[in-house]
Protein backbone atom coordinates (compact mmCIF):
# COMPACT_ATOMS: atom_id res chain seq x y z
CA UNK A 1 0.00 0.00 0.00
CA UNK A 2 1.38 3.78 -0.91
CA UNK A 3 2.00 5.79 1.76
CA UNK A 4 0.97 9.25 1.55
CA UNK A 5 2.20 10.47 4.98
CA UNK A 6 5.26 12.22 3.40
CA UNK A 7 3.89 14.15 0.69
CA UNK A 8 0.91 16.91 -0.03
CA UNK A 9 -1.89 15.82 -2.40
CA UNK A 10 -2.08 17.20 -5.79
CA UNK A 11 -1.92 20.64 -6.73
CA UNK A 12 -1.07 22.12 -2.81
CA UNK A 13 2.53 22.74 -1.69
CA UNK A 14 4.40 23.56 1.01
CA UNK A 15 5.43 27.67 1.42
CA UNK A 16 9.01 28.37 2.42
CA UNK A 17 10.91 30.54 3.90
CA UNK A 18 11.20 33.15 1.09
CA UNK A 19 7.79 31.50 -0.55
CA UNK A 20 6.03 32.89 2.83
CA UNK A 21 8.23 36.26 2.78
CA UNK A 22 6.98 37.22 -0.62
CA UNK A 23 3.56 35.97 -0.29
CA UNK A 24 3.06 38.42 3.30
CA UNK A 25 4.77 41.27 1.17
CA UNK A 26 1.69 40.55 -1.45
CA UNK A 27 -1.36 40.46 0.80
CA UNK A 28 0.17 43.47 3.34
CA UNK A 29 0.80 45.87 0.06
CA UNK A 30 -3.20 44.96 -1.18
CA UNK A 31 -4.17 45.49 2.06
CA UNK A 32 -2.80 48.68 2.58
CA UNK A 33 -4.39 49.72 -1.31
CA UNK A 34 -7.79 48.53 -0.16
CA UNK A 35 -7.81 50.14 2.62
CA UNK A 36 -6.77 53.46 1.62
CA UNK A 37 -9.24 53.30 -0.74
CA UNK A 38 -12.20 52.83 1.93
CA UNK A 39 -12.38 49.05 2.16
CA UNK A 40 -12.90 47.09 5.21
CA UNK A 41 -12.02 43.41 5.49
CA UNK A 42 -14.07 40.49 5.77
CA UNK A 43 -13.41 36.96 6.36
CA UNK A 44 -15.94 34.23 5.44
CA UNK A 45 -15.81 30.45 6.81
CA UNK A 46 -13.48 28.28 4.92
CA UNK A 47 -16.62 25.16 4.69
CA UNK A 48 -20.01 26.66 3.51
CA UNK A 49 -23.22 24.75 2.57
CA UNK A 50 -22.92 23.02 -0.94
CA UNK A 51 -26.48 24.78 -1.37
CA UNK A 52 -24.68 28.45 -1.00
CA UNK A 53 -22.33 27.22 -5.08
CA UNK A 54 -25.47 25.89 -6.54
CA UNK A 55 -28.02 28.12 -7.88
CA UNK A 56 -29.17 29.84 -10.86
CA UNK A 57 -26.13 31.70 -11.45
CA UNK A 58 -23.97 29.54 -8.74
CA UNK A 59 -23.22 26.85 -11.38
CA UNK A 60 -20.08 25.15 -9.73
CA UNK A 61 -19.93 21.96 -11.25
CA UNK A 62 -19.90 19.44 -7.92
CA UNK A 63 -16.70 17.41 -9.18
CA UNK A 64 -14.80 20.93 -8.88
CA UNK A 65 -15.79 21.29 -5.61
CA UNK A 66 -14.10 19.56 -2.55
CA UNK A 67 -17.07 18.01 -0.83
CA UNK A 68 -17.47 16.65 3.10
CA UNK A 69 -20.35 16.78 5.41
CA UNK A 70 -20.45 18.02 8.76
CA UNK A 71 -21.95 16.42 12.00
CA UNK A 72 -25.65 16.26 10.93
CA UNK A 73 -24.90 14.67 7.59
CA UNK A 74 -25.27 17.52 5.42
CA UNK A 75 -23.06 18.36 2.62
CA UNK A 76 -20.85 21.27 2.94
CA UNK A 77 -17.81 22.40 0.63
CA UNK A 78 -14.45 24.20 0.94
CA UNK A 79 -14.91 27.74 -0.56
CA UNK A 80 -14.00 27.79 -4.06
CA UNK A 81 -15.03 31.07 -4.63
CA UNK A 82 -15.12 34.38 -2.59
CA UNK A 83 -17.17 36.89 -3.89
CA UNK A 84 -20.50 34.05 -3.38
CA UNK A 85 -20.17 33.69 0.23
CA UNK A 86 -19.27 37.73 0.24
CA UNK A 87 -23.12 38.20 -1.25
CA UNK A 88 -24.37 35.90 1.27
CA UNK A 89 -22.89 38.05 4.18
CA UNK A 90 -24.06 41.70 2.50
CA UNK A 91 -27.47 39.72 2.17
CA UNK A 92 -27.58 39.10 5.57
CA UNK A 93 -25.23 40.20 8.18
CA UNK A 94 -25.44 43.57 6.66
CA UNK A 95 -28.58 43.74 5.47
CA UNK A 96 -29.23 47.02 7.61
CA UNK A 97 -25.97 48.21 6.78
CA UNK A 98 -26.06 51.63 4.59
CA UNK A 99 -24.82 51.43 1.16
CA UNK A 100 -22.42 51.51 -0.52
CA UNK A 101 -20.45 48.73 1.19
CA UNK A 102 -16.41 48.37 0.78
CA UNK A 103 -15.73 45.42 1.89
CA UNK A 104 -12.05 43.67 1.23
CA UNK A 105 -11.26 40.43 1.88
CA UNK A 106 -7.52 38.02 1.62
CA UNK A 107 -8.48 34.16 2.17
CA UNK A 108 -7.91 30.97 0.67
CA UNK A 109 -10.27 29.20 -2.24
CA UNK A 110 -10.48 25.65 -3.02
CA UNK A 111 -11.01 24.23 -6.34
CA UNK A 112 -10.47 20.68 -7.77
CA UNK A 113 -8.37 20.94 -10.56
CA UNK A 114 -7.52 17.19 -11.17
CA UNK A 115 -7.56 17.13 -14.80
CA UNK A 116 -5.50 20.43 -15.40
CA UNK A 117 -2.34 19.17 -13.88
CA UNK A 118 -0.21 22.34 -12.88
CA UNK A 119 -3.20 24.01 -11.50
CA UNK A 120 -3.21 24.87 -7.51
CA UNK A 121 -6.16 23.73 -5.94
CA UNK A 122 -5.59 25.36 -2.81
CA UNK A 123 -4.92 29.77 -3.79
CA UNK A 124 -4.62 32.43 -1.50
CA UNK A 125 -7.31 35.19 -2.72
CA UNK A 126 -7.49 39.18 -2.09
CA UNK A 127 -9.57 41.26 -3.47
CA UNK A 128 -12.60 43.50 -3.35
CA UNK A 129 -16.52 43.57 -3.71
CA UNK A 130 -17.83 47.09 -3.88
CA UNK A 131 -21.73 46.74 -3.53
CA UNK A 132 -24.76 48.88 -3.85
CA UNK A 133 -24.29 52.85 -4.77
CA UNK A 134 -26.53 54.46 -7.81
CA UNK A 135 -24.06 55.22 -10.26
CA UNK A 136 -23.00 51.47 -12.01
CA UNK A 137 -20.52 53.21 -14.20
CA UNK A 138 -18.92 55.21 -10.99
CA UNK A 139 -18.89 52.20 -9.25
CA UNK A 140 -16.86 50.08 -12.44
CA UNK A 141 -14.78 52.98 -12.80
CA UNK A 142 -13.72 53.33 -9.06
CA UNK A 143 -12.31 49.26 -9.38
CA UNK A 144 -11.24 48.97 -12.61
CA UNK A 145 -8.87 51.93 -11.45
CA UNK A 146 -8.09 49.94 -8.17
CA UNK A 147 -7.10 47.02 -10.12
CA UNK A 148 -4.76 48.87 -12.10
CA UNK A 149 -3.14 50.64 -9.23
CA UNK A 150 -3.13 46.96 -7.83
CA UNK A 151 -1.13 45.42 -11.29
CA UNK A 152 1.15 48.57 -11.48
CA UNK A 153 1.81 48.26 -8.12
CA UNK A 154 3.64 44.96 -8.96
CA UNK A 155 4.93 45.48 -12.19
CA UNK A 156 4.62 49.30 -13.83
CA UNK A 157 6.06 48.89 -16.53
CA UNK A 158 4.16 45.52 -17.89
CA UNK A 159 1.59 44.89 -16.52
CA UNK A 160 -1.76 44.47 -18.78
CA UNK A 161 -5.76 44.97 -17.97
CA UNK A 162 -8.30 42.81 -20.56
CA UNK A 163 -11.80 44.39 -20.22
CA UNK A 164 -14.48 42.62 -21.92
CA UNK A 165 -18.43 42.37 -21.60
CA UNK A 166 -19.80 39.49 -20.55
CA UNK A 167 -23.21 40.14 -22.31
CA UNK A 168 -21.96 39.92 -25.03
CA UNK A 169 -21.35 36.23 -25.66
CA UNK A 170 -24.84 35.79 -23.77
CA UNK A 171 -27.02 37.64 -26.15
CA UNK A 172 -25.23 35.63 -28.76
CA UNK A 173 -25.51 32.36 -26.88
CA UNK A 174 -29.17 32.84 -26.06
CA UNK A 175 -30.47 33.08 -29.78
CA UNK A 176 -29.28 29.58 -29.99
CA UNK A 177 -31.86 26.76 -29.82
CA UNK A 178 -29.49 24.37 -27.76
CA UNK A 179 -29.79 23.22 -24.36
CA UNK A 180 -27.65 24.66 -21.39
CA UNK A 181 -24.81 22.09 -21.60
CA UNK A 182 -24.39 23.05 -24.93
CA UNK A 183 -24.04 26.64 -23.93
CA UNK A 184 -21.77 25.64 -21.42
CA UNK A 185 -19.66 23.65 -23.55
CA UNK A 186 -19.19 26.52 -26.11
CA UNK A 187 -18.36 28.82 -23.38
CA UNK A 188 -15.61 26.30 -22.29
CA UNK A 189 -14.12 26.23 -26.05
CA UNK A 190 -14.11 30.41 -26.39
CA UNK A 191 -12.35 30.56 -23.31
CA UNK A 192 -9.88 27.98 -23.89
CA UNK A 193 -9.64 29.59 -27.14
CA UNK A 194 -9.85 26.56 -29.23
CA UNK A 195 -10.92 27.30 -32.76
CA UNK A 196 -11.04 23.71 -34.51
CA UNK A 197 -13.54 22.35 -31.15
CA UNK A 198 -15.54 25.51 -31.41
CA UNK A 199 -16.11 25.08 -35.24
CA UNK A 200 -17.15 21.51 -35.47
CA UNK A 201 -19.36 22.15 -32.27
CA UNK A 202 -20.86 25.12 -33.96
CA UNK A 203 -21.32 23.45 -37.20
CA UNK A 204 -23.64 20.51 -35.47
CA UNK A 205 -25.95 23.83 -34.29
CA UNK A 206 -25.98 25.32 -37.69
CA UNK A 207 -24.77 27.73 -40.49
CA UNK A 208 -26.22 31.30 -39.16
CA UNK A 209 -24.96 34.73 -38.20
CA UNK A 210 -25.23 33.81 -34.36
CA UNK A 211 -23.21 30.83 -34.89
CA UNK A 212 -20.67 32.93 -37.32
CA UNK A 213 -20.13 35.37 -34.60
CA UNK A 214 -19.22 32.94 -32.01
CA UNK A 215 -16.71 31.32 -34.05
CA UNK A 216 -14.73 34.68 -34.26
CA UNK A 217 -15.81 35.67 -30.73
CA UNK A 218 -12.16 34.51 -29.67
CA UNK A 219 -9.90 36.35 -31.89
CA UNK A 220 -11.96 39.74 -30.79
CA UNK A 221 -9.28 40.72 -28.66
CA UNK A 222 -6.76 43.83 -29.33
CA UNK A 223 -6.89 47.72 -29.57
CA UNK A 224 -9.96 49.97 -30.06
CA UNK A 225 -10.09 48.22 -33.98
CA UNK A 226 -11.95 45.27 -32.08
CA UNK A 227 -15.40 47.61 -31.77
CA UNK A 228 -15.84 48.10 -35.28
CA UNK A 229 -15.13 44.03 -36.02
CA UNK A 230 -17.60 42.86 -33.47
CA UNK A 231 -20.25 45.23 -35.37
CA UNK A 232 -19.78 44.31 -38.26
CA UNK A 233 -19.55 40.35 -37.45
CA UNK A 234 -22.93 40.56 -35.66
CA UNK A 235 -25.26 43.56 -34.08
CA UNK A 236 -28.72 44.31 -32.88
CA UNK A 237 -30.13 47.17 -30.67
CA UNK A 238 -28.45 45.63 -27.09
CA UNK A 239 -25.21 44.52 -28.61
CA UNK A 240 -25.19 47.74 -29.93
CA UNK A 241 -25.71 49.52 -26.36
CA UNK A 242 -22.91 47.13 -24.92
CA UNK A 243 -19.98 47.40 -27.32
CA UNK A 244 -20.75 51.31 -26.83
CA UNK A 245 -20.31 51.60 -23.36
CA UNK A 246 -17.63 49.22 -22.91
CA UNK A 247 -16.28 51.65 -26.14
CA UNK A 248 -16.69 54.02 -23.49
CA UNK A 249 -14.50 52.69 -20.98
CA UNK A 250 -11.87 52.04 -22.61
CA UNK A 251 -11.29 54.98 -23.97
CA UNK A 252 -11.72 56.83 -20.73
CA UNK A 253 -8.81 54.23 -18.81
CA UNK A 254 -6.98 55.05 -21.83
CA UNK A 255 -7.41 58.77 -20.72
CA UNK A 256 -5.98 58.33 -17.83
CA UNK A 257 -2.59 57.46 -18.72
CA UNK A 258 -3.03 53.49 -19.04
CA UNK A 259 -3.17 53.73 -23.01
CA UNK A 260 -1.12 50.47 -24.12
CA UNK A 261 -2.08 48.88 -20.79
CA UNK A 262 -5.72 48.47 -21.48
CA UNK A 263 -7.19 45.99 -23.97
CA UNK A 264 -10.52 44.70 -25.31
CA UNK A 265 -10.67 41.00 -25.23
CA UNK A 266 -14.95 40.44 -25.87
CA UNK A 267 -14.05 36.49 -25.46
CA UNK A 268 -13.48 36.70 -21.72
CA UNK A 269 -16.10 34.21 -20.69
CA UNK A 270 -15.80 33.09 -17.35
CA UNK A 271 -16.66 30.05 -15.66
CA UNK A 272 -18.87 31.63 -13.10
CA UNK A 273 -22.37 32.87 -14.43
CA UNK A 274 -22.54 35.73 -12.08
CA UNK A 275 -21.39 37.71 -13.87
CA UNK A 276 -23.39 40.52 -16.11
CA UNK A 277 -21.56 43.16 -17.49
CA UNK A 278 -17.94 44.62 -17.83
CA UNK A 279 -15.89 41.59 -16.73
CA UNK A 280 -11.89 41.59 -17.06
CA UNK A 281 -8.32 39.68 -16.07
CA UNK A 282 -5.25 41.35 -15.88
CA UNK A 283 -2.19 40.16 -16.22
CA UNK A 284 1.67 40.52 -15.03
CA UNK A 285 5.12 40.05 -17.30
CA UNK A 286 6.74 36.96 -15.71
CA UNK A 287 2.99 34.99 -15.14
CA UNK A 288 1.86 32.99 -17.87
CA UNK A 289 -1.75 33.07 -17.04
CA UNK A 290 -4.64 36.15 -15.38
CA UNK A 291 -3.74 36.63 -11.90
CA UNK A 292 -6.63 39.18 -11.25
CA UNK A 293 -10.37 38.23 -12.61
CA UNK A 294 -13.11 40.05 -11.84
CA UNK A 295 -16.41 42.31 -12.99
CA UNK A 296 -19.86 43.54 -12.64
CA UNK A 297 -22.71 41.29 -11.17
CA UNK A 298 -25.88 42.51 -10.40
CA UNK A 299 -27.90 39.92 -9.98
CA UNK A 300 -25.85 37.50 -7.07
CA UNK A 301 -27.36 39.15 -4.12
CA UNK A 302 -30.84 39.52 -4.99
CA UNK A 303 -30.64 35.33 -4.74
CA UNK A 304 -29.85 35.75 -1.58
CA UNK A 305 -33.06 38.17 -0.56
CA UNK A 306 -31.44 41.78 -0.98
CA UNK A 307 -31.47 43.46 -4.43
CA UNK A 308 -28.32 44.94 -4.61
CA UNK A 309 -26.14 45.98 -7.65
CA UNK A 310 -21.96 44.96 -7.13
CA UNK A 311 -18.86 44.57 -8.87
CA UNK A 312 -15.29 43.70 -7.51
CA UNK A 313 -12.33 41.37 -8.30
CA UNK A 314 -9.71 38.98 -6.96
CA UNK A 315 -6.13 38.86 -7.08
CA UNK A 316 -4.10 35.28 -6.97
CA UNK A 317 -1.46 36.55 -4.59
CA UNK A 318 0.02 33.53 -4.97
CA UNK A 319 1.02 34.08 -8.62
CA UNK A 320 1.61 37.51 -7.76
CA UNK A 321 4.22 36.28 -5.04
CA UNK A 322 5.61 34.18 -7.82
CA UNK A 323 6.07 37.76 -9.56
CA UNK A 324 7.91 39.31 -7.61
CA UNK A 325 10.32 36.92 -7.00
CA UNK A 326 10.98 36.21 -10.53
CA UNK A 327 11.66 40.34 -10.54
CA UNK A 328 13.89 40.05 -7.50
CA UNK A 329 11.53 42.33 -5.74
CA UNK A 330 10.53 39.80 -2.66
CA UNK A 331 12.02 40.84 0.55
CA UNK A 332 14.55 38.54 1.72
CA UNK A 333 15.16 36.41 4.77
CA UNK A 334 16.73 38.44 7.34
CA UNK A 335 19.67 37.60 9.42
CA UNK A 336 20.08 37.91 13.48
CA UNK A 337 21.45 40.83 14.39
CA UNK A 338 23.27 38.63 17.17
CA UNK A 339 22.94 35.02 18.61
CA UNK A 340 23.13 34.86 22.59
CA UNK A 341 24.73 32.27 24.60
CA UNK A 342 23.97 30.76 28.38
CA UNK A 343 26.70 30.13 30.45
CA UNK A 344 26.13 27.24 32.95
CA UNK A 345 23.72 28.64 35.02
CA UNK A 346 22.23 31.25 33.56
CA UNK A 347 20.52 29.68 30.27
CA UNK A 348 17.20 31.51 31.67
CA UNK A 349 18.99 35.01 32.19
CA UNK A 350 20.20 34.36 28.63
CA UNK A 351 16.47 33.95 27.34
CA UNK A 352 15.60 36.52 29.03
CA UNK A 353 18.44 39.00 27.97
CA UNK A 354 17.48 38.03 24.16
CA UNK A 355 14.04 39.04 24.80
CA UNK A 356 14.88 42.70 25.83
CA UNK A 357 16.70 42.89 22.78
CA UNK A 358 14.08 42.06 20.72
CA UNK A 359 11.32 44.18 22.48
CA UNK A 360 14.25 46.77 21.38
CA UNK A 361 14.17 46.16 17.47
CA UNK A 362 16.54 43.66 17.24
CA UNK A 363 16.47 39.73 15.45
CA UNK A 364 18.49 37.46 17.83
CA UNK A 365 19.05 33.79 18.24
CA UNK A 366 18.97 31.97 21.29
CA UNK A 367 22.15 29.66 21.66
CA UNK A 368 20.67 25.83 21.85
CA UNK A 369 24.87 24.54 21.99
CA UNK A 370 26.66 23.67 24.84
CA UNK A 371 29.89 25.27 24.46
CA UNK A 372 30.89 29.03 23.22
CA UNK A 373 32.67 27.54 20.37
CA UNK A 374 29.87 25.32 19.33
CA UNK A 375 28.02 28.66 19.37
CA UNK A 376 30.45 30.86 17.22
CA UNK A 377 31.04 27.84 14.79
CA UNK A 378 26.72 27.93 14.00
CA UNK A 379 26.97 31.69 13.91
CA UNK A 380 29.54 31.80 10.81
CA UNK A 381 27.48 29.31 9.22
CA UNK A 382 24.56 30.94 9.98
CA UNK A 383 26.22 34.81 8.56
CA UNK A 384 25.77 36.22 12.68
CA UNK A 385 27.84 39.04 13.35
CA UNK A 386 28.27 39.37 16.83
CA UNK A 387 27.59 36.69 19.96
CA UNK A 388 26.51 37.89 23.47
CA UNK A 389 27.50 35.96 26.36
CA UNK A 390 25.92 35.87 29.29
CA UNK A 391 26.92 34.88 32.25
CA UNK A 392 27.56 36.74 35.76
CA UNK A 393 28.00 39.70 33.42
CA UNK A 394 27.33 39.91 29.93
CA UNK A 395 30.10 40.32 26.85
CA UNK A 396 29.31 41.00 23.38
CA UNK A 397 31.60 38.95 20.91
CA UNK A 398 32.29 40.06 17.06
CA UNK A 399 32.70 36.86 15.08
Amino acid sequence: MKRYDLITPEGTRDLLFDGCLARRAVEDKLSKLFEGFGYSEVVTPGIEFYDLFIGSSRNFQQESLYKLTDSKGRLIAMRPDSTIPIARLAATRLKDAELPLRLYYNQSIYENNSLLKGRSDEIVQAGIELIGGENGKRADYEVLCTAVEALASFDKDNFRLEIGHIGYFKELVAKLDVDDSVREEIRLLISAKNYPALNDLLDEVGNNQVTSALKQLPGLFGGVEVFDKAADIYTDDKITGILYNLKEVYNRLSSLGYEGKVSVDLGIVSHTDYYTGIVFKGYLSEIGQSVLKGGRYDKLIGEFGRDCPAVGFGINVDSVARHIEKMGGAPALKTPDAIVYGEKGFVVEAVAYAQKLVREGLTVENSLFNTVEETRKYAEKKGIKKLIVVGSDVKELDI
